[in-house]
């Protein structure tokens, strides 16, 4: 059973900086692709940063410079380093993870609310 934990949401202002982690049991997380998604409320589940089983990384184009996507292999957890963070960065955030056959998995997501 793999299973997805995230924390590290919160409330925060306009600028500042937060760091979510996920952490992942049941599965080697490095040999996974792991994913943030977020969800704003009223819009579709978008895909903001990527990890892949080599290191290399994608950012969403709205996030790219400010957010970065790490991955801690001894603690099988995935961090997202959100930095400058934005009104419009107010979501859920989704920790996801596709394995090399191809299952994936959710976390319950974390809540991320930036007032301006």
């Amino acid at each position: 059973q793999v299973q997805l934990v995230e924390s590290g949401g919160g409330l925060v202002q306009a600028g500042e900086s937060l760091r979510l982690s996920c952490t992942a049991s049941g599965t080697i997380f490095s040999i996974n692709t792991r994913n943030w998604y977020r969800q704003a409320p009223g819009k579709q589940r978008e895909l903001v940063a990527q990890i892949h089983r080599g290191g290399s990384t994608n950012y969403a184009d709205s996030v790219k410079g400010r957010f970065t996507i790490s991955g801690d292999n001894a603690k099988n957890t995935v961090y997202l380093q959100m930095n400058s963070l934005k009104p419009e960065d107010t979501a859920v955030y989704y920790c996801n993870t596709i394995t090399p056959r191809g299952n994936e998995y959710w976390g319950q997501g974390t809540h991320v609310t930036v007032s301006s």
